[in-house]
Parts: structure tokens; C-alpha cells; sequence
């Protein structure tokens, strides 16, 4: 049985609680309107209205974020942390443009995205031009458990972490398809850390399919993951192994030396 951390024993004497609450405000956008009223963020915060406000002004003092007296919203300064995360980690235009020529080649939308947590949050993403759109977008989060994306993350992991990180996560099913259960989950994870990729069909979304590979760095670590999404009524899954898992695979090493190239001492 391996031993839940508690929150506390993660803090550690040196946590900052202020600045805890600060970053949750900040993050409160992310996850409701754009525009919020002072009420709405002490609420996601679970903050007093006091405390809220004195964050929400401290923070549009530092022009983070912006107000009218009654609503509060983000500014674009709050972009240079994405900026700064994403030229940090590598993905340079180049690696974008890998990207965009592997959903031109295949006629499918294609994703990048890192594991937070228990999600996984995408770092670039190009769709195809279709009257329907998925409302997928840089910065959008999903489960990892039942993702394509996720499922080559959390193979990523050793076996202790990935234990861990099952004890810890609730499984709340998106489709009547999901995988729940938490063992099934696991030999999910060991199929696609075997196989290095892994297929999604309808557990995310009924009708929608999805396939991933692993991105890496020089040590051998999966730091992302790479995925075409398509629905059932246009690929077969025999179509996705055969035809799409090469090509997903080549632009996936293509990633992975831009990445370096662009990290590189």
C-alpha cells in the first residue's frame, strides 16, 4: 500500500501560504469566466471577500490583472509565464511547425501536452479546418487517465510514482467508456509504456479516438507527449496502428531534436 503524502508534509516549514493564495487567484481564471466579480473569485478561492480583494488589487497594482470596479479580468502580461515556460522547455517555432506539417499530412488534429497532476495541459495544438471545432486549445486541461496523451505521460513514470499518483486520483469518468477501475488503469499504463504509444477509443468522448507517443529528452525521459485525434466514423483503430503511428512517431523524433538543438548549451 503506498503512504498518501499529506499537504503538509509537501509544504514543509519554508511554504509561503500568502503566496499560495496569490497564484490561486491568479489561477481562479483559468477555470471560470473571463470576467469575474469579486464575489465569484473569493468563492473559487475559498477566500473571505477581504482577503480576495486585497489579492485582486495587489495584483492589478502589478498590471497581472485589470478592473472596472465591478469585474476583474486577466491582462496579457500573464502570457510571459507561458512564453517563458515554452522557450524554456524547447518548443521553438520549429517545433510548432512539426506540428502543423503532421496534421496537414495526416488530415487530422494534432497535440502536444505535458502532465500537472492528475491533467494534462496542452502546450500546442493545430486542428484541421472543420465546420466542427473541439474547443481544445493551448492551456486546455483533461484528465489524464483516460487521454491518449496521458496515458504515454503516466508511463513515463517509475512504478512507485505511478502508484502514487493512482492513490491519489479521484476517476472521474468523462464517458460511459472510461476506464475507472484503478488496477485496469495501471495495466493500461504498462501496455503503452510496453509499447511505447497508446490508443484511445471513446473514453475521453464517445465517437472520438485518439492515438500518442512519447516526446523525450537526451537522459531517455518522457517530458511530453505527442497525439492525432480523430473520431470513429472516419479512421478505423487498425488505420490509426498502421498508417498514422509511423508518421505520429517520425514527427515525434523530429520534435525531440528541435527540442535539443534548441536547449542545448
Amino acid at each position: 500500500m503506498i503512504k498518501k503524502v499529506t499537504e503538509d508534509e509537501k509544504r514543509g516549514p519554508e511554504f509561503v501560504t500568502a503566496l499560495e493564495r496569490g497564484l490561486n487567484v491568479l489561477a481562479a481564471f483559468g477555470q471560470a469566466p473571463r470576467r469575474m466579480t469579486l464575489t465569484q473569485v473569493a468563492e473559487l478561492t475559498d477566500l473571505s471577500r477581504g482577503t480576495a480583494r486585497r489579492f485582486l488589487l495587489t495584483l492589478q497594482a502589478l498590471n497581472y490583472i485589470d478592473g472596472d470596479g465591478k469585474l476583474f479580468w486577466l491582462t496579457p502580461k500573464v502570457l510571459q509565464f507561458s512564453n517563458a515556460y515554452l522557450t524554456a522547455f524547447g518548443l521553438s517555432e520549429a517545433g510548432r511547425s512539426v506540428i502543423r506539417r503532421l496534421t496537414e499530412h495526416i488530415g487530422e488534429s494534432s497535440s502536444m501536452a505535458v502532465l500537472d497532476g492528475h491533467d494534462v495541459v496542452y502546450v500546442a495544438r493545430v486542428e484541421t479546418r472543420r465546420i466542427f471545432s473541439s474547443g481544445i486549445e493551448v492551456g486546455s486541461r483533461l484528465p489524464a487517465f483516460c487521454s491518449s496523451l496521458g496515458r504515454v505521460l503516466l508511463a513515463g513514470l517509475d512504478d512507485a510514482e505511478l502508484d502514487g499518483w493512482l492513490a491519489e486520483e479521484t476517476f472521474v469518468a468523462p464517458s460511459p467508456r472510461s476506464i475507472t477501475d484503478p488496477q485496469k488503469v495501471r495495466q493500461k499504463v504498462i501496455e503503452a509504456r510496453r509499447l511505447q504509444y497508446a490508443v484511445i477509443d471513446g473514453e475521453m468522448e464517445v465517437g472520438v479516438r485518439s492515438i500518442a507517443v512519447p516526446i523525450q529528452d537526451r537522459s531517455g525521459r518522457t517530458v511530453a507527449a505527442l497525439n492525432i485525434g480523430t473520431t470513429a466514423a472516419r479512421v478505423s483503430l487498425d488505420h490509426m496502428r498502421k498508417v498514422f503511428l509511423p508518421v505520429l512517431r517520425e514527427a515525434a523524433h523530429e520534435v525531440e531534436r528541435t527540442m535539443r538543438d534548441w536547449t542545448q548549451p
